[in-house]
C-alpha cells in the first residue's frame, strides 16, 4: 500500500477499464474506491501514467521513487543511444 496526494479532477472513464486492460495498458494502481490512478504500457522502456503528484513528495536530496526512475530510466537510454551512436 502507497499513500499518495491527489489533487486532480480527472479520472479513467470507467466504461472503458475493461477495453483498456485488455490491450496494452496495465492499470497497476487503484484508489480506495477501486478508481484507476496509475496507468502503466509494460512493454515499453518507461511509460507511467499517474493521477497523483509525485512532486509533492519530492524534496532537495530526496526525490520521489517514481521521479527518481524516470531520471534513472532517462541517463540508460541516453547511455544506450551513445553506445550505439559510436
Amino acid at each position: 500500500m502507497i499513500v499518495e496526494r491527489f489533487q486532480c479532477n480527472y479520472g479513467l472513464n470507467e466504461k472503458y477499464r475493461n477495453d483498456l486492460s485488455d490491450g496494452n495498458l496495465k492499470i497497476s494502481g487503484f484508489d480506495d474506491d477501486d478508481n484507476a490512478r496509475i496507468i502503466e504500457i509494460p512493454n515499453h522502456r518507461f511509460f507511467i501514467a499517474t493521477l497523483f503528484l509525485p512532486q509533492f513528495t519530492s524534496k532537495s536530496g530526496m526525490s520521489h521513487p517514481l521521479i527518481l526512475s524516470f531520471v534513472k530510466a532517462a541517463i540508460r537510454f541516453k547511455d544506450m543511444k551513445n553506445r550505439n551512436n559510436v
